[in-house]
């Protein structure tokens, strides 16, 4: 049976996010969805870090019709970083494999 390739990374993805797929799939055979789920969580902390640049330029606050408000971009930041967290663990890469499943396998190479 010849090797199989990974899949390079998606083209819209950060060099941080490519880096990190490339990482990924030098050390684990993915399935097809287990792919769709690398990359949503790959474009997760690209969002992550483009909030993070959104915070720093503009500031933790700005000035509200009401006062002082948190900038939006924390609460972006956040939801991705649960989101990317959420993914990541569904992904269950540091786990053990069961043996009545079929997970994520190392690569082979």
């Amino acid at each position: 049976m010849p090797e199989r390739r990974p899949p390079p990374a998606p083209k819209h993805l950060s060099p941080a996010s490519k880096t990190f797929w490339r990482s990924v799939l030098s050390a684990y055979v993915l399935e097809p969805h287990h792919l769709e789920l690398l990359r949503l969580a790959c474009e997760a902390l690209d969002r992550v870090a483009e909030a993070r640049s959104a915070v720093e330029k503009a500031g933790s606050y700005e000035a509200g019709r009401f006062g002082t408000k948190p900038h939006p971009g924390i609460a972006v930041e956040n939801a991705a970083a649960i989101r990317a967290s959420r993914i990541l663990r569904e992904l269950g890469l540091d786990l053990e494999a069961p043996a009545t499943s079929r997970p994520p396998t190392r690569w082979k190479g």
